[in-house]
């Protein structure tokens, strides 16, 4: 499958079949995500895999969804801020973009191992830092939930702009 191929076929799931995600799947797409490039590839990120029952109730009390208690695990995609690279004239801290880069990697890997996955960013930060008892320099930033779909792919999920819309040409 092509890179263009890989992008169509990656969706936002939101329904999880209760499969469980083997181990080898799971370690490639880490593996995916470990090579995912950064700022100055300082990798300032910590992805913390939640798989038991306990933990995955921490994770939907931050994000109270019915669909996110189908999925059978969720990888917390957390930002290093200490590790992060900083511009020099601006002082701009690259680790939204470095996390947002490797959550990719996540989301094309899973589909490409026929998993679904959906970026969860609109969830209570502050109480999944507390839950997980994360440092001050860890800032969870995306949650993941990962699985195989229950459901295909809605018009809604698929939809996207023309391409004269998008793109500019100077």
């Amino acid at each position: 499958m092509d890179l263009l191929d890989l992008a169509k076929k990656r969706c936002s799931v939101r329904q999880y079949a209760a499969t469980p995600v083997e181990q080898e799947k799971l370690d490639y797409i880490l593996e995916v995500a470990r090579l995912a490039p950064s700022a100055v590839n300082f990798q300032p990120w910590q992805f913390l895999v939640v798989s038991t029952k306990e933990n995955l109730e921490k994770v939907q009390s931050c994000y109270e969804r019915e669909w996110l208690k189908t999925a059978p695990l969720c990888i917390i995609a957390c930002e290093d801020h200490a590790a992060s690279w900083k511009r020099g004239s601006d002082g701009k801290d690259h680790a939204d973009i470095d996390i947002a880069i490797a959550v990719e990697h996540i989301c094309l890997a899973a589909a490409e191992q026929g998993l679904g996955t959906c970026w969860v960013c609109n969830f209570d930060a502050a109480r999944c830092r507390a839950l997980f008892q994360l440092p001050d320099n860890l800032e969870p930033a995306v949650l993941i939930p990962l699985g195989y779909p229950a459901e295909s792919a809605s018009e809604r999920h698929t939809k996207r702009k023309e391409m004269e819309e998008i793109v500019r040409y100077f």
